[in-house]
């Protein structure tokens, strides 16, 4: 892979999607979880939950931790480093809903910009943080906005594609962040620059279940417990040496993605309504199916602009984020991986993980 696509594309929205888990994500979880002991006792502790929450998930906070998260993964220099968080800040709130967007060009740009100036004078001090903050403050203010709505005005396109055509749309989204989140690429990073969210979201959450669980489960003859566990709840992206010497392999999570996505759109109509990053989180960490569970309950502000609300989750929906999140991926990709072991598409070690 061509090096400035690797920095550019692979480790900058890396880097950008770990930005979000430690801010918009973990923050809301944390308020989630303090409004929800909230109703049972007001205390101290429930209250300072909610506000650590909203402390963590505040936009400009969420701007500077994706902004240093891209520039650790590009390796600058530390002065343009610390310089970024106030570059990601500005970019990310004047970005809007589609924010993230505006801060991975904006902080790639600004922190590349600083880093060929860093310690290249004695006045690096000044030179750098000038350099790198006056640059992502010019980019912000002449591109940020229109990078945020454009990118917005995809993701509302998605997401009412979704409504409106449901089982085609549960299809493509579902394959498609699927096959990126198995790909050395942030499907994360991804779905948060668009705000997948909405059935949109719940289609991608299938797709990348269908890849994780899928993989998983197909693969345990070869890679027992231990290949479970760093497939189902670490990355599907751990099979891409394989996939690269025998790329039928990935027929059977794909079709499983091409049947789930359907089933989460129309059958269970399973929303994800949480931070738009848990989208293409999938079973990770089950960052997806807390997503989805936080979205029931305090739907994110992407979210409520696709017309989102609060709901109290049933039995079936309950049911729908099992079956879709790990009952079906696990026996669909079980079923057509032992159709292409018996018919020789699939031998033996061709899902070995590499140790």
């Amino acid at each position: 892979m061509n090096q400035r696509v690797k920095r550019y594309l692979v480790d900058a929205m890396s880097g950008m999607a770990q930005g979000l888990f430690a801010s918009l994500l973990i923050g809301t979880i944390i308020k989630t979880l303090g409004q929800q002991l909230l109703r049972l006792n007001e205390n101290f502790v429930f209250t300072f939950l909610v506000d650590a929450g909203n402390f963590a998930s505040e936009s400009h906070v969420v701007g500077a931790a994706m902004a240093i998260g891209i520039g650790y993964t590009m390796k600058v220099p530390q002065l343009v480093l610390f310089c970024l968080a106030a570059v990601g800040a500005a970019a990310n709130v004047s970005g809007g809903a589609g924010g993230p967007l505006a801060v991975l060009f904006i902080a790639i740009i600004s922190a590349e910009l600083g880093s060929l100036v860093s310690k290249k004078t004695k006045l690096d001090i000044i030179v750098t943080p000038l350099i790198t903050i006056l640059s992502g403050a010019l980019f912000t203010i002449l591109t940020a906005s229109y990078i945020g709505k454009a990118a917005s005005a995809f993701g509302n396109l998605i997401v009412w594609a979704t409504t409106f055509q449901p089982f085609v749309m549960g299809m493509i989204i579902s394959v498609l962040v699927g096959v990126a989140l198995t790909l050395p690429i942030s499907s994360a990073a991804i779905c948060a620059a668009l705000g997948l969210t909405g059935l949109a979201g719940g289609a991608a959450v299938a797709g990348c279940c269908a890849q994780m669980i899928g993989f998983a489960v197909m693969s345990f003859k070869e890679n027992r417990v231990g290949g479970l566990l760093s497939q189902g709840l670490g990355t599907s992206m751990l099979q891409m040496p394989n996939i690269i010497k025998n790329p039928k392999i990935w027929i059977p999570p794909i079709l499983t993605s091409l049947i789930t996505g359907p089933i989460a759109t129309c059958i269970f109509a399973l929303e994800m309504n949480g931070p738009a990053v848990s989208s293409g989180m999938g079973t990770c960490g089950f960052v997806g199916q807390i997503g989805v569970i936080t979205g029931w309950y305090s739907p994110s502000e992407t979210a409520i602009l696709h017309g989102a609300s609060a709901i109290s989750p049933t039995f079936f929906d309950w049911l729908g984020l099992l079956l879709v999140s790990f009952i079906l991926p696990a026996i669909l990709t079980y079923i057509f991986g032992s159709i292409l072991r018996r018919i020789g598409w699939i031998k033996e070690g061709d899902l070995t993980l590499s140790e």
